[in-house]
């Protein structure tokens, strides 16, 4: 599991970093900071959201000794999804 956190996360920040880039273009292109700006308060967010619910997910676990495993793998589930979802927006 360590493994594919570890994965994730490497993909998360590429994933940010070219999303960045493309922003920072998109705001070349207008003249703003707009996007850039937006982008981050997003990831912002987003991180603040992965923390939290992933922590709801291992306290609600049904076992209580799986909490740790159900939390880290809430945490790696919404961290692949973000890695779509900036990867679209990097286009």
């Amino acid at each position: 599991m360590a493994d594919d956190e570890e994965g994730v996360e490497a993909a998360l920040l590429n994933a940010l970093e070219a999303a960045m880039v493309a922003a920072a273009e998109r705001d070349n292109t207008n003249g703003g900071t707009a996007v850039e700006a937006a982008l981050m308060q997003s990831q912002t967010a987003w991180e603040g959201f992965r923390s939290a619910h992933c922590a709801f997910a291992g306290e609600a676990h049904a076992v209580r000794e799986d909490a740790g495993i159900a939390t880290r793998a809430c945490w790696t589930t919404l961290g692949r999804a973000r890695v779509e979802e900036l990867v679209r927006f990097a286009k």
